[in-house]
């Protein structure tokens, strides 16, 4: 097996950010879970309202997929940076799901995507060289903080957008899965001010500027 480069794995990582922000990169192929779902008709403020709240979520995927893709880069083991790889290709379900939820609703993805992609990299990256312990723990503070953030979604979605809800829950529930597997992989807790304040001061950023834009 061919052994790459710096450059071509550089290249790589552009061609998979293009993938993620412009296009469909690969999934598992999974049903999409509300496929069979019966929507109720949504009023236009009830559709605006389920376009802004997946938009955030279809951002939070596209910031998923530079985290693990950054964390695979830099990953010390072979065995973490398999399980980072994998993580990032279930993660495309959910971005493939919150598209085709996003075009349902005749709304668009968030202009910042390349800007969502690229500091979550740099986050994973940073992460993968600090140590394998503490990317799995990095895995596991995020998918704890995006179940809490589905919650909240959960709650705020219009009640006749069984779609978008169904969605969010399957998501919700290989969320807390991947959390898991960081856990039991290894996983070292970060810092109270990682886990507390920059967290979740980047995702009340990320949150805002992709619910406007």
């Amino acid at each position: 097996m061919r052994t790459l480069s710096p450059i071509d794995k550089l290249l790589s990582e552009i061609d998979h950010s293009l993938r993620t922000t412009f296009a469909t990169p690969a999934t598992t192929e999974r049903t999409y879970p509300a496929q069979d779902v019966q929507n109720p008709t949504l009023s236009d403020a009830e559709r605006a309202l389920s376009g802004r709240l997946m938009r955030v979520n279809h951002a939070g995927e596209v910031s998923a997929q530079g985290l693990y893709r950054g964390q695979a880069l830099t990953a010390k083991l072979p065995d973490v940076r398999t399980q980072m790889e994998r993580a990032a290709q279930e993660e495309n379900d959910h971005l493939e799901w919150c598209e085709r939820r996003l075009r349902e609703l005749d709304t668009h993805k968030s202009l910042l995507n390349p800007l969502w992609y690229w500091g979550s990299f740099s986050l994973g990256a940073a992460a993968g060289l600090v140590g394998d312990r503490w990317s799995l723990g990095f895995v596991k503070e995020t998918e704890e903080q995006v179940e809490r953030h589905l919650d909240k979604h959960l709650t705020a979605l219009p009640a006749n957008d069984l779609s978008s809800k169904v969605v969010l829950e399957q998501m919700k529930a290989d969320e807390i899965h991947h959390g898991q597997m960081a856990a039991q992989a290894g996983g070292k807790a970060l810092p109270w001010p990682v886990r507390k304040l920059l967290m979740p001061a980047i995702s009340k950023t990320m949150t805002a500027s992709a619910y406007r834009f």
